[in-house]
């Protein structure tokens, strides 16, 4: 399965497809469009990367069954994660991912709690849907397994990538 494919026969989950704001200017003007999109989880411990679009709904593999809470005492002793919005485009060189935004989970599921700032995750996605890279902030280990993730998914993607983005995640 591509996601970073733009076909018309779009294996992700589209609030709204095409552009919101042409035509009549009624309802769905200024909802955001997720066609471009993917959320990629970091599972740190495992050093694995994969995409997983139930994260579009919180509902991703690792985030079912678990309590969240924005207290990082809640999740002690749980797992790191990180949830990385990547945003891809099209230009006439084709393909390349545009922007970037990684929000950090812990999770424990022993207990069935976890740690993690909605608010932030919301905001990360936003820069990434603006084609703006805010992955500078993830530990040197984290930006290495995203880094090879999208390096090893599409070369000519990386190569034509947001500087901005090649610049953070040089390791």
């Amino acid at each position: 399965m591509d996601i970073f494919e733009n076909n018309k026969k779009n294996s992700g989950f589209n609030i709204l497809s095409g552009n919101s704001t042409s035509g009549h200017g009624g309802f769905g003007v200024g909802v955001i469009n997720l066609d471009n999109i993917s959320p990629v989880i970091i599972d740190v411990e495992e050093g694995e990367a994969f995409v997983d679009l139930g994260a579009l709904h919180a509902r991703s593999k690792v985030e079912r069954r678990i309590r969240f809470s924005p207290d990082k005492e809640t999740a002690e002793g749980g797992k790191l994660y990180w949830l990385v919005w990547v945003n891809t485009e099209g230009s006439e060189a084709g393909p390349y991912y545009a922007g970037a935004g990684a929000a950090d989970m812990i999770i424990n599921r022993e207990t069935r709690r976890g740690y993690k700032l909605l608010p932030d995750h919301v905001n990360k996605m936003d820069k990434a849907l603006k084609g703006k890279v805010a992955v500078d902030h993830m530990d040197e280990k984290s930006k290495k397994i995203l880094r090879d993730y999208l390096m090893n998914f599409d070369k000519g993607m990386w190569e034509r990538a947001n500087e901005d983005l090649k610049r953070q995640l040089d390791v």
